[in-house]
């Protein structure tokens, strides 16, 4: 086990781990083989893990430069250049502005020089000077007659949080329908929420689940956590009469008559249709791409083309092939399965129009987003739209077939064991590589925080400890027989810090779960805010019971809400919705009775801590107790707030259960109120309920700039 360990090490992949209780846990060896084989590291046998061992320290000697060298604003740092021993070699930066800089200083280095097949490979140390710009450059080496070069991202120290407190609403915005409505939640919709909360009650920013693409075929996957592309948008968020076209359309009839269809559907089915919605939205979108463009639009449509470049084609040619060939790109004819492949190109040129439909949609979709987060700012809110970035992609969809060479197959990502999830889990999800990440400049991880945030004034990055370490399973291995592999989290927080700059948005990292307890500090540092949940929120002492952590306790740089889409809302948790859910699907690690018998302690701390602080009276309802749980939110120093619409509206019903996939309609849920009746945008706005706790949400923000 010892060269293994040693050979893992090397690679970033962890032999063992310190897991929710404390306890130091090793990796088995047949998950260390496994992870290693997905980096393309064989390791089965001594003689393998030697020759990798070996592969390893060629491969490191034999770079002129580093694959990406990452430094931050104000700090000078240092990289290590590879010439043949005694060599000289002139070294320069050339900044994204064009300008160049020279005269970097050599550093002392002693590290004698390595035999590569017969040739001594020296190594000096130069140092990067602390006053660089951020941004993307290319750092220089020239030796001899070759002129080597690499990427250079310079990022900032930190990012400037917002000046005042904010508070906003968490939508899941499928879930949420209007009169108007295909049968989901649409941009519009989304529009209309912002609208309502930034003038009515003061709100500051929306929180959106991710919108990111699914497959655009039956069954079309229900979780906007597992998309078929992270870089591109779902088409089932248009809203069809929003697109210009539209205007000039000759028989609109049929088209306001299906959805009118569509809805009627809709309210009779108790769950989101998307496979319903996305045939008739199709249909009339189709329609749509008919009508001549106008010359102004056809400009614009070829400027975003050109904007969007490659990646729009491979993804627009893979909806295209999913269309004939179905979802699955590993279950097409071999010549499909690789972007590069002839085989694409020829079927690109034979169904031009289909691929150029799913191009047209994008630019749609990048459109109507515009005006969403133009409306938002409009209405008054400082920030706006604050999207969500999902962990990862569909192993079989568009993200992991175009970017097959980034993403190490035959392992899935996921989480251990916690509190909460005490099987652990597997989001089905192919990680990123680190090795080829690094080697490609960290282009696609650019490509993708730069979309996600295009149309933004902030970001949530789901499970942001995975931009540190990440849970890998092996195919076939069960959630609890995983390990971590590292990554260089000085480029990934460096890159989201630039672009996020560059956007001027604010950045929220889910930290919740097992985490190590330096990452929220470095969070911190560089100006990542992290994520609180109330009932997460725990004053932890030894040998005694947990109880409500203090407000005064929580971050400062922080999101802070009651619950979340992983919990039922508030209502349904106050009433053990959560236990018995679990329960009836078989996830309880223990007894249900000593679960409800720990919920209600934990619920009874809650109310003395209310009342302690005038939050609730004597005998508090489920609205009370919900306001008073939200106005708590108020006393915590957390710069920024969100009320759950679930909460705003009663609604008792998860969005998700963890560890489950078709034993819970997860992603499926239609907002409702309290009765469990579906509920509208329209009847959001007038609701008492909502309007009361938005007012709630409103006054804390007050209480503190005041």
């Amino acid at each position: 086990m010892t060269e293994l360990a040693d050979l893992a090490q090397r690679y970033g992949v962890a032999t063992d781990f310190i897991d929710w209780r404390g306890h130091r846990v090793p990796v088995p060896e047949h998950t260390l083989i496994g992870v290693l084989a997905s980096l393309g590291v064989p390791a089965g046998s001594a003689a393998e893990r030697d020759e990798a061992a070996r592969n390893h320290d060629r491969e490191h000697w034999g770079f002129t430069l580093p694959p990406t060298v990452v430094a931050r604003c104000g700090t000078a740092s240092s990289f290590w250049v590879h010439v043949t021993h005694g060599d000289p070699v002139g070294l320069w930066i050339r900044l994204e502005d064009g300008s160049v800089r020279t005269g970097l200083r050599q550093l002392e280095n002693n590290r004698p020089p390595y035999d590569l097949d017969g040739r001594l490979i020296g190594e000096a140390t130069f140092e990067l000077p602390a006053d660089l710009p951020p941004g993307y450059h290319r750092l220089h080496a020239q030796a001899g007659q070759l002129d080597i070069s690499t990427t250079l991202i310079v990022a900032p120290a930190t990012l400037a949080a917002p000046t005042t407190r904010q508070w906003g609403l968490a939508a899941q915005l499928y879930s949420v329908t209007s009169e108007n409505s295909w049968g989901t939640g649409d941009l519009t919709d989304l529009t209309d929420l912002a609208v309502w909360s930034a003038a009515r009650h003061g709100a500051g920013f929306i929180l959106v689940n991710p919108l990111h693409a699914a497959a655009p075929v039956a069954p079309m996957e229900p979780s906007p956590y597992l998309p078929t592309s992270r870089r591109f948008v779902n088409p089932l968020y248009l809203r069809v009469e929003a697109v210009p076209e539209y205007a000039h359309l000759r028989k609109r009839g049929p088209l306001r008559k299906a959805r009118a269809d569509l809805a009627a559907r809709a309210r009779r089915h108790d769950g989101i249709d998307r496979d319903a919605a996305w045939k008739v939205k199709r249909a009339a979108l189709k329609q749509l791409y008919r009508v001549p463009r106008s010359a102004g639009r056809e400009l614009a449509y070829a400027a975003f083309l050109d904007r969007a470049g490659r990646s729009l084609d491979d993804f627009a040619v893979w909806c295209a092939l999913a269309e004939v060939h179905g979802s699955d790109w590993h279950r097409w004819p071999e010549p499909l399965t690789h972007p590069d492949a002839p085989a694409v190109a020829e079927f690109a040129a034979g169904h031009a129009e289909a691929v150029d439909f799913h191009r047209w949609l994008q630019w749609l979709l990048d459109d109507q987003l515009t005006a969403a987060q133009a409306t938002a700012i409009q209405a008054g809110m400082s920030l706006g739209i604050m999207h969500d970035l999902a962990v990862g992609v569909d192993p079989n969809g568009a993200d992991s077939w175009a970017l097959q060479d980034v993403l190490a197959l035959g392992v899935s990502a996921g989480a251990p064991p916690d509190e909460y999830n005490q099987l652990g889990q597997n989001w089905s999800q192919p990680p990123w590589r680190p090795d080829q990440l690094e080697k490609s400049g960290y282009a696609p991880f650019r490509a993708l925080v730069e979309a996600v945030l295009r149309h933004a004034g902030g970001v949530r990055i789901d499970h942001i400890i995975g931009l540190f370490r990440l849970w890998w399973i092996p195919q076939g291995a069960a959630p609890t027989e995983g390990t971590y592999v590292r990554y260089d989290h000085d480029a990934l927080i460096g890159i989201v810090a630039l672009e996020a700059m560059r956007a001027g948005a604010v950045v929220v990292g889910e930290d919740l779960g097992t985490v190590e307890p330096w990452v929220r500090d470095y969070l911190s540092e560089r100006g990542l805010f992290g994520t609180s949940i109330l009932w997460f929120e725990r004053d932890r002492e030894w040998g005694q019971p947990d109880k409500p952590l203090p407000a005064n306790r929580w971050r400062e740089a922080c999101l802070s809400s009651v619950t979340t889409h992983d919990l039922p809302p508030t209502a349904g948790y106050l009433a053990g919705e959560h236990i018995r859910l679990r329960e009836e699907l078989g996830l309880l690690t223990r007894p249900a009775e000593e679960e409800l018998a720990a919920d209600r302690a934990e619920q009874a701390a809650w109310l003395a801590e209310l009342q302690r602080l005038g939050l609730v009276g004597a005998d508090p309802g489920i609205d009370e107790m919900i306001r008073g749980l939200y106005a708590y939110l108020g006393r915590t120093p957390s710069k920024l707030l969100a009320l759950a619409l679930p909460d705003a509206v009663g609604d008792v019903r998860a969005q998700n259960q963890p560890g489950t996939t078709d034993e819970y309609p997860n992603w499926r849920v239609p907002l409702a109120g309290p009765d469990g009746r579906r509920l509208r945008v329209e009847d959001i706005f007038a609701d008492p309920r909502a309007n009361a706790l938005a007012e709630v949400m409103k006054s804390q923000v007050r209480t503190m700039e005041t």
